[in-house]
């Protein structure tokens, strides 16, 4: 087994013990990549390796974080570098800025050496809808690794890369891991800045960390967290050492089981792995007890609406005008916008465009986007609610396994589904994990899903330590997917 196959916190004691260095645990990753990368499709960008080499002779000691590799999200901007979203329409843009987590990894020490592929622009949940194709399921290369993170969690998983970056919208972040049998956290809205990510849907995105373990989800995401001037939306809340409250025992921690999250359409093994879960945080001191959020059922149709209405307005300013892809041979200005769009756009981006300016177009305001408004009150108000009964939440992180890739790419309706349990999350800026707690017959990961209310962050890694302390499935190695 390789440096590579090791986490952030492993490989610390091994640099501060004089047993690796950093540029050991590169040349590890870089010879992983290149066995790996051809079956898998998770990288967009690699920066070159000599120059990381040189670079990582500088770090190893210092933070928890210093000399240890990460790869970000093709979304999050970093000086000098492409930044496409995955999409034709921003071919050779290079953003002149950092965005803020991206500066906040690199003073933490992290050496930042790639990005990773995505649905184009977050629009999608298989990781199938980038230009550059898609990024494959390293339990199953036949299987989508979810998305739109499916670069960041494929790559965490197949030992690419130590820590990885993503950004969830509707369940980004979560659903790939969960279906790549990683940590994948999503924070409260506004305790990670979002400048420097390229928008999707500037009320639901947010940015979070990918790893292999929950102690190196602690150390990501007080690294990354913190309050930020360039970002509006920021929120000016001390980050605690989320380290702190990892622990093995769960006493007096309320834990709610949302009936909702328990209904037809979860596959059998889904629900049997988080339910004996559930047992499991019995064990640990955990007390249990159902709850409900009656509104659950209107979250897709709620996102579904607000998402696109953001995503329209967002995507307006890629024109061809400053950067990104221009269409040639246009008569007129008209033309050239049109030609440009139509070209640089990919089916599902186009998709949502529509339908994000038709409810938002004279007319249609007050029936959609005004109304889903109001049901998205009522969500945040449901999870208000449970959290006065309880301390955080546990259902399925996603209804089924990984599916196959091309299963659901001409069903809409069957792919936006498959955000029905992380969807709510995001609706009402709550904070979000998935944990691995199982495996199919057919050995695929199986995802849970803890909730907590906002900026308590603390509780659901304490309980999300706690369970992968009592259990083994963190530690289970994908297969050989180099032969």
């Amino acid at each position: 087994m390789g440096l590579n196959a090791l986490t952030a916190h492993e490989l610390k004691r091994l640099f501060n013990d004089g047993r690796a260095e950093p540029r050991d645990v590169l040349r590890d990753i870089y010879g992983r990549i290149e066995k790996a990368e051809g079956r898998l499709g998770s990288f967009t960008y690699k920066r070159d390796p000599d120059k990381i080499f040189s670079e990582a002779s500088d770090y190893g000691r210092g933070s928890m974080l210093s000399g240890i590799p990460c790869a970000i999200k093709d979304n999050i901007c970093r000086k000098g570098e492409p930044a496409t979203c995955a999409s034709k329409i921003l071919d050779t843009f290079k953003p002149p800025y950092s965005a803020t987590c991206v500066k906040k990894l690199e003073d933490a020490g992290a050496l930042i050496f790639g990005r990773l592929n995505m649905d184009e622009f977050a629009f999608g949940s298989s990781c199938e809808t980038s230009c550059y194709g898609p990024t494959r399921n390293p339990w199953d290369t036949t299987r989508s690794p979810g998305g739109s993170s499916g670069g960041s969690a494929a790559s965490v998983a197949a030992d690419e890369t130590i820590i990885a970056l993503g950004s969830d919208t509707g369940g980004s972040i979560r659903q790939p891991a969960a279906f790549t049998g990683v940590v994948g956290m999503k924070p409260t809205y506004g305790r990670v800045s979002r400048f420097g990510l390229i928008a999707f849907a500037s009320s639901l995105d947010q940015i979070g960390p990918i790893t292999k373990d929950v102690r190196d989800c602690a150390l990501t995401l007080k690294a990354i967290s913190g309050h930020d001037e360039m970002d509006s939306t920021s929120v000016d809340k001390p980050v605690p050492d989320y380290t702190q409250y990892l622990e093995k025992d769960l006493s007096g921690l309320r834990a709610g089981i949302p009936k909702e999250y328990f209904v037809s359409g979860v596959d059998r093994e889904v629900e049997k792995a988080v339910r004996s879960s559930i047992e499991i945080f019995k064990e640990l001191g955990a007390e249990i007890s159902e709850v409900s959020l009656p509104h659950t059922r209107y979250a897709v149709s709620t996102y579904y609406i607000i998402a696109p209405a953001e995503a329209s307005s967002n995507l307006a300013r890629f024109d061809g005008v400053q950067y990104g892809f221009r269409s040639e041979d246009c008569d007129n200005l008209q033309q050239m916008y049109v030609s440009t769009r139509s070209k640089g756009f990919g089916e599902e981006a186009k998709r949502r465009i529509m339908l994000g300016t038709y409810v938002l177009s004279s007319g249609y305001y007050d029936a959609y986007y005004l109304r889903a408004s109001k049901v998205r009150t009522k969500i945040r108000n449901d999870f208000k609610d449970a959290f006065e009964k309880c301390d955080f939440l546990i259902t399925p992180t996603s209804p089924t396994t990984a599916f196959r890739l091309g299963e659901k790419s001409g069903d809409p309706l069957s792919m936006y589904l498959a955000d029905i349990f992380t969807i709510p999350a995001n609706l009402a800026g709550i904070p979000a994990i998935s944990i691995p707690c199982g495996f199919s017959e057919a050995g695929l990961p199986i995802g849970m899903q803890l909730m907590s209310d906002a900026f308590r962050e603390d509780i659901i890694l304490k309980a999300a330590y706690a369970f992968e302390q009592a259990t083994d499935f963190h530690k289970r190695r994908c297969p050989d997917i180099t032969n």
